[in-house]
């Protein structure tokens, strides 16, 4: 053998020994780490997660960009995506087992112009598990590490699931990721739609997602469909003359980008969000890694319903146009006065807005920044017509005075037995104003809707009835604290506590928190489950605390739970990409017994009266219910409007202000009986007429078998009139309740009663009367106290009353 030859075969076996000893210290990460086993059967392709409604709706997703994709399985995925992709990228691709070695070595020798060496598997190696390297040098071993890795993906693997797993993992044109979303965004179709044109363009993209993108570069984008009709022609999955025609018609594009801060509930999908991101934070993936909401393709079920979420925002929608135009025409709005001394406020306003930190980030100073804001510009701006919005030009100053007039809105509904939110509504339009108006850390002042939970303990621990008589009285609380803080609406009379809740009389209220004590009634606040601390003091039997409608409903649950109080909650499962699930939730660890089932019985129906003759006078006649219980609440100037209401099968609450308190309708159309309660009467006029949700207007509350007291659980009738100690609520009743501080003149806290005016002679000397705050304790009296009226049941519940 001559030298030259032996040499020859010396120095191949030794390169083919060299480039066996290289795959095998590239298989073993000594070039970079490689995917381990587990990973390769379990390759992880970044995924947004999904939110659905309690029925399966897809609510909406999270993502950030590179993970905004919606796995499809191969039978999911049209045939003609599959040949396009085949005879464009590997028309071996059902020979090899993952590398090509013909198609490598004829991409070597032809430079790469009769195409690239690397298979379907091979770029589906690089996309789940490496960046395309740059430097020449690593990317020769990067080569060698996608072919052991696409080695061992077809090993794991089918043929199938290779083609779904690369169709689902690489990018299309505009930042899309995934064949459902390409699809969905290019032609508004699902995968298995797409006709052998459609199915062309989208491969033919893949190649080169910027280059190719079809609305950007319609001529390229052609021209590169047009390629791959022609392969798919020389492949014979399609005829020559197909091709032919198919090549003659230009791409038609149903083009629309999906407006994810939009559509199905966006102010729940953004609490949502952050409220998984948190549950997250306390649970690992098998492998000890956290999960990610972005990119883990997590399945998170809701316990929100569609067809009620869509009825509460049409509710909102409905009733706050007429709320902005109220507010707007105001003289103190129409002459700019409303701004006098807010300058503090539009000038946080502008230093917060999008405008001012995108100039701050060009580099421009403060004082370039602010005088920006004093240039008439061309914007759109929000509005009240189809479109939500409308082009303008106005300073950005004043856009900023302008969108602060409009009124904001919270609702929710809820299931108060269980606490699964059926309903979430944040404000009137996600897009423009982002601040959600129901979650937990958005409290306003409650006004009288804190009624009921005061005279809900009344009734508990003290063994009020509705017959029990209070005295319509400003009432006295030592060191100077009176309250309500004017008597001039304090009738001086004794009414049944039935009369006083449903015109909501504040005098007499007050006299209920000197028999409860404000200390017992803060403790009992606690003791039902609401999160925030509330200071004890006199006033709050008003609603001069704040708390959140969230909050409200979770204390209202109450009522309609039996006694139980139960917090909110909307999530009930979360699952992994493969369906495991991670947690399960439900109402029991969250539901709590806070006053007997007889109380909750008897301050449904009590409540009635609200609904029937007082502050919300008709609403259960309009809607048609067998029973119902609500109760308005207004506040200081009417900055807050409020209504909580609910039947048997269901709890709804609405709030409705401006974000500024200083914004508000001075009118009585600004009263929770007349800007509240109208999205409530909405919201369920329109769920009693659909059958299908199964809310019932004949429903009635579950009366106890131990209710003692037989006229409370009589059908009514007629439930208030003018001769029965009570009357309509003098004008402003609702309103006016000061703050928590405004009553407090020294350190001197009220925690019980001291003494209680005669009801029958006001200037009589006051009587001292025992502390009735202990459990049962029968309700203090006077010598002179009033005996009931008989035949008062009889007046309000149509029956007979056998008790006098």
């Amino acid at each position: 053998m001559k030298k030259s030859v032996r040499i020859f075969w010396r120095l191949f076996f030794i390169g083919f020994i060299l480039f066996i000893a290289v795959i095998v210290m590239a298989n073993y990460g000594v070039f970079g780490k490689m995917p381990s086993i587990e990973e390769l059967e379990n390759p992880t392709i970044a995924q947004a997660s999904e939110v659905y409604a309690s029925e399966g709706t897809l609510m909406g997703r999270y993502y950030l960009p590179s993970g905004n994709r919606s796995i499809v399985k191969y039978k999911e995925i049209s045939p003609n995506v599959i040949n396009a992709l085949v005879s464009t990228e590997d028309k071996r691709f059902y020979e090899h087992s993952g590398i090509d070695i013909k198609g490598t070595l004829r991409a070597i020798f032809s430079g790469g112009s009769q195409g690239g060496g690397s298979t379907i598997t091979q770029q589906l190696a690089l996309a789940l598990f490496n960046k395309r390297a740059t430097n020449p040098v690593k990317r020769v071993i990067q080569k060698l590490k996608e072919w052991i890795i696409a080695v061992k993906l077809e090993r794991n693997f089918t043929k199938e699931e290779i083609l779904a797993l690369y169709l689902n993992a690489v990018p299309y044109p505009d930042n899309v990721f995934g064949i459902r979303n390409a699809a969905k965004r290019f032609f508004q179709k699902e995968p298995g739609q797409l006709n052998v044109s459609e199915a062309a363009l989208l491969v033919g993209s893949i190649n080169g997602p910027g280059i190719y993108n079809p609305r950007r570069n319609p001529k390229a984008s052609m021209d590169r469909r047009n390629l791959v009709l022609g392969r798919m022609a020389e492949n014979g999955v399609i005829s020559a003359s197909e091709a032919e025609s198919l090549q003659a018609v230009a791409p038609v594009l149903n083009y629309k980008k999906p407006a994810e801060d939009l559509g199905f509930a966006p102010y729940f999908r953004e609490v949502l969000r952050e409220e998984v991101k948190k549950i997250l934070k306390d649970i690992s993936k098998p492998d000890g890694s956290s999960y990610n909401i972005y990119n883990d393709g997590l399945k998170i079920y809701t316990t929100i319903n569609p067809v009620m979420q869509m009825y509460a925002e049409e509710a909102v929608a409905a009733q706050a146009p007429q709320l902005y135009r109220n507010v707007i025409r105001q003289g103190f709005v129409k002459n700019g006065s409303v701004w006098n001394k807010r300058d503090n406020i539009l000038e946080a306003a502008m230093k917060a807005s999008d405008r001012w930190k995108n100039a701050a980030e060009d580099g421009l100073s403060d004082k370039e920044i602010r005088a920006t804001f004093f240039e008439k510009t061309p914007m759109k701006i929000f509005a009240w017509n189809a479109e939500r919005s409308r082009d303008t030009v106005m300073t950005p100053y004043d856009s900023i005075k302008y969108h602060r007039l409009f009124t904001q809105a919270g609702f929710m509904a809820m299931d108060p037995s269980t606490g699964e939110v059926r309903a979430w509504v944040g404000g009137i339009d996600f897009k423009t104003f982002k601040y959600d108006h129901v979650n937990l850390n958005t409290k306003r002042q409650v006004g009288s809707t804190i009624k009921p939970l005061l005279y809900g303990e009344a009734v508990d621990e003290l063994n009020f009835t509705p017959e029990t008589p209070v005295q319509d009285v400003q009432q006295s609380f030592g060191a100077g604290q009176l309250v309500p803080a004017t008597g001039a609406t304090c009738t001086g009379r004794t009414m049944t506590m039935a009369s006083a809740l449903a015109w909501s009389r504040n005098c007499a209220t007050a006299y209920i928190m000197k028999q409860v004590g404000p200390r017992h009634f803060t403790d009992f606040l606690e003791k039902i489950g609401v999160p925030t601390k509330v200071q004890a003091f006199p006033s709050i039997a008003l609603g001069s605390c704040e708390l959140s409608l969230f909050e409200m409903m979770w204390a209202y649950s109450m009522f309609g739970g039996r006694g139980f109080s139960t917090k909110p909650y909307f999530i009930s499962r979360i699952e992994d990409r493969n369906g495991n699930v991670i947690k399960r939730f439900d109402y029991s660890a969250n539901r709590r017994e806070a006053i007997s089932e007889a109380t909750a019985y008897t301050m449904s129906r009590m409540m009635q009266g609200a609904v029937d003759i007082g502050t919300a006078k008709g609403l259960r006649a309009r809607l048609g219910a067998a029973e119902m219980a609500g109760k308005t609440g207004t506040t200081n100037d009417n900055s807050d409007a409020w209504y909580m209401g609910f039947v048997p099968q269901l709890l709804a609450g609405v709030w409705v202000g401006s974000d500024d308190r200083f914004i508000r309708n001075e009118g009585a159309g600004g009263f929770g009986g007349t800007a509240a309660r109208p999205i409530w009467e909405h919201f369920f006029k329109k769920v009693y007429a659909n059958k299908d949700l199964g809310i019932l207007k004949d429903e009635k509350f579950a009366e106890p078998p131990t209710m003692s007291n037989e006229a409370v659980s009589a059908d009514p009738s007629v439930f208030y009139s003018d001769d029965v100690n009570g009357g309509p609520a003098a004008a402003g009743e609702d309103m006016g309740v000061g703050t928590e501080e405004d009553y407090m003149q020294n350190n001197n806290e009220y925690i019980g009663p001291e003494s209680a005016p005669l009801p029958d002679d006001p200037n009589k000397k006051k009587q001292p009367v025992k502390d009735t705050s202990a459990k049962k304790e029968k309700p203090i009296g006077t010598p002179e106290e009033p005996k009931k009226k008989k035949g008062l049941f009889k007046k309000i519940f149509g029956k007979k009353d056998e008790k006098n």
